[in-house]
């Protein structure tokens, strides 16, 4: 009876202690070089796209910062305050039924682009399975949207959580989905500009011209949940 006791009360202390984990560093992290881009509590560090501050659809609750796309007002998407050129980026996404988002990165805000979109590439968040925009391969999640499609698919249906990095060293980009290489090519080499030519982005000049920029979190009208959003330079 007492081993009956102890190991319930076991489990209780180890997922609690799994739960302090969530944005949060470890002491080998901080060597490694990561950097919090969200506390847990706030949206400090973010600020929706030309505006100074994050609007209201973007709220944080439980360790969580999330879209509500009932907010009506004030809507966008957000950026980090910070720009990056070689980086990796780790985060965890939970995306809604019918579902659609992005992390789109290399952002310039100059007020002559008006959406994230223009000039940064996307790494896509889907809900593959009922999503309206599931139906090209490189639409998928996990995908270099409209460009690559995934190399297998990897993600947890809508409602759970994914793990997705971002590396981008020297125009080398490589996307993880659940711990799956996704996508790996290199921006800007001989091959770039035919890959762009056969996608949606073929005439838009800003588009993934700039080797430095913002990195987005995507407001497509559909709920999405993110943590553990942290980043190191490369």
């Amino acid at each position: 009876m007492k081993k009956l006791l102890i190991v319930p009360a076991m489990l209780v202390a180890c997922s609690s202690l799994l739960a302090q984990t969530n944005n949060e560093l470890t002491a080998k992290e901080k060597k490694q070089g990561w950097h919090l881009l969200f506390d847990g509590k706030t949206t400090t560090g973010w600020h929706t796209f030309h505006k100074p501050t994050a609007g209201p659809g973007w709220a944080v609750s439980d360790g969580v910062l999330q879209l509500d796309p009932s907010v009506k007002d004030d809507r966008g998407d957000i950026v980090t305050d910070g720009e990056y050129e070689n980086f990796e980026l780790s985060i965890d996404w939970n995306i809604s039924e019918e579902g659609n988002s992005g992390i789109i990165f290399l952002v310039n805000e100059d007020k002559q682009y008006d959406a994230t979109y223009l000039t940064g590439p996307e790494y896509q968040l889907l809900d593959d399975k009922k999503a309206e925009d599931n139906k090209q391969q490189n639409h998928l999640a996990g995908s270099l949207y409209d460009i690559i499609a995934p190399s297998k698919e990897v993600e947890n249906p809508a409602g759970e959580w994914n793990h997705t990095v971002i590396r981008m060293k020297n125009g080398e980009l490589t996307f993880w989905l659940n711990g799956t290489q996704t996508v790996k090519t290199d921006l800007w080499d001989a091959n770039w500009p035919e890959l762009v030519a056969k996608s949606k982005f073929k005439n838009w000049k800003g588009f993934a011209a700039f080797h430095k920029g913002h990195i987005a979190l995507q407001d497509h009208g559909h709920h999405i949940s993110f943590r553990n959003i942290k980043i190191r330079q490369l």
